[in-house]
């Protein structure tokens, strides 16, 4: 009789198994094979499809009895209902403010066995604690912001997840990775190596990676089998909306630096004869300023023309405009820049929201947009994901990255559902004349 055992991240085949097990390193001497164990429910499958007898001492969880008051949405069912087609592993792409949480309770719910929720930030282990302790009922234990405690339903932040999964690798029947994409990070990926989990759901707005480390989660988690974009909801689910992109010129001063900096980084790219096709490409100049004293200004000189183009004096000029304009609206103003958040901040009397920000004072922040006390903030970066944004219905996006996930964020703050049935607006200023362009056109 074989024995499947759990043993610091690996299962442990005991009973002389097979040597042609997918996925098993045999070892004639001991007669025992040995299988990463996010490999698990493959080897308990591939055993049962020959008709191999086996005692399996890494799934014997106890039976939850779980229920939920949501009433899941169609769209949610659907997202559901092929996760589960799948055989319980895969990752579903639904867009801010469309319920994933939603469908990970109902998910729990379904399978009734011990759960893990992994999330990359405090404010989601917190929302996470709280909607599952509501629906269930029942202690849901908390790894992160100083506490270590295990439940059978748990929440844990990828941090905390990283540190012990080798020890709780047996200890849950699923794991649900909320901002799933955060998974492909290189040392975040050992979470789902060290656990024997048959049963996992990645949740997220945006599946792909740039870096291509999707296609590692998709070997750890399971492929996308769900994708629900913002027009599938727009209008009944999320509220309509509309994008406005403005474009603004550079002063005269501010056009002789951006073209000052600009052109010292791509006289070095012709001197050096280097293209840049990807982003791969760019990190080898990267690593080549290292040694070498004119790459290391180059790159200096382009991220000296990326501020000058970010931070232009009439994006400013032009964000007075719009505030004025929507002197009745809830509005949310995102920069790549934190020196830009305070100048704003201070120029426009805008609470503002940074990396700095305390948590408290955050909460505190957020807690007053909320009730109406604050009708406008200002951010960078902080606000895009793993935070609980009370419902805006403008935003301002006047610096970022060409990345489509973080334009695809900044857009889902402001969907939510409007009482009046009224429409969100998105505001996107652009430098003319400016690599900017270009990198708008990439993120859209």
């Amino acid at each position: 009789m074989l024995e499947l055992t759990y043993e610091s991240g690996t299962i442990r085949v005991s009973g002389d198994p097979p040597s042609d097990l997918p996925g098993v390193e045999y070892d004639e001497r001991t007669q025992t094979g040995r299988a990463p164990a996010y490999r698990y429910a493959e080897l308990a499958a591939e055993l049962n499809e020959r008709g191999l007898a086996y005692e399996d001492h890494v799934n014997s969880l106890p039976s939850l009895s779980l229920s939920t008051t949501y009433d899941l949405r169609e769209y949610q069912q659907a997202a559901l209902d092929a996760w589960r087609d799948a055989a319980d592993r895969g990752c579903l792409e639904l867009p801010t403010g469309s319920g994933k949480t939603v469908i990970g309770i109902a998910a729990m719910v379904a399978l009734g066995t011990p759960a893990l929720v992994v999330v990359p930030t405090i404010d989601l282990l917190e929302q996470w604690q709280r909607e599952l302790q509501r629906e269930f009922d029942r202690p849901v234990g908390r790894m992160g912001g100083g506490e270590q405690r295990v439940e059978d339903i748990t929440v844990s932040t990828y941090d905390s997840a990283y540190l012990r999964a080798d020890e709780l690798g047996d200890r849950f029947g699923l794991v649900v990775f909320d901002e799933v994409h955060h998974l492909g990070g290189e040392g975040y990926r050992d979470i789902a190596r060290l656990l024997a989990a048959p049963a996992r759901l990645g949740l997220t707005a945006t599946f792909e990676r740039s870096d291509g480390a999707h296609e590692i989660i998709e070997d750890l988690v399971g492929p996308l089998v769900q994708r629900v974009s913002v027009d599938d909801l727009a209008g009944e689910h999320l509220a309509d909306y509309d994008i406005k992109r403005i474009e603004v010129a550079l002063t005269p001063d501010e056009r002789d630096r951006y073209e000052e900096h600009q052109g010292t980084f791509t006289d070095y790219l012709t001197q050096s004869n280097i293209q840049l096709r990807s982003g791969s490409d760019y990190q080898e100049l990267v690593k080549r300023s290292g040694n070498d004293p004119a790459a290391r200004d180059a790159l200096l000189a382009k991220q000296q023309a990326r501020e000058v183009m970010m931070n232009a004096q009439r994006k400013v000029d032009r964000l007075a405009t719009i505030l004025d304009r929507h002197r009745e609206d809830r509005i949310i103003v995102f920069t790549a820049h934190t020196d830009l958040v305070y100048r704003l901040s201070e120029r426009f009397l805008i609470p503002a929201i940074t990396h700095e920000t305390g948590a408290s004072e955050r909460r505190e922040i957020l807690e007053r947009f909320r009730n109406g006390t604050y009708s406008r903030v200002v951010t960078a970066n902080v606000l895009d994901e793993g935070v609980d944004v009370p419902d805006a219905n403008v935003a301002v996006v006047l610096s970022g990255s060409g990345s489509e996930r973080e334009f695809t964020q900044r857009l889902g703050r402001i969907l939510r559902p409007k009482a009046d049935g009224g429409r969100a607006l998105l505001y996107e200023l652009v430098t003319e004349e400016t690599a900017e362009e270009r990198v708008a056109r990439r993120r859209r």
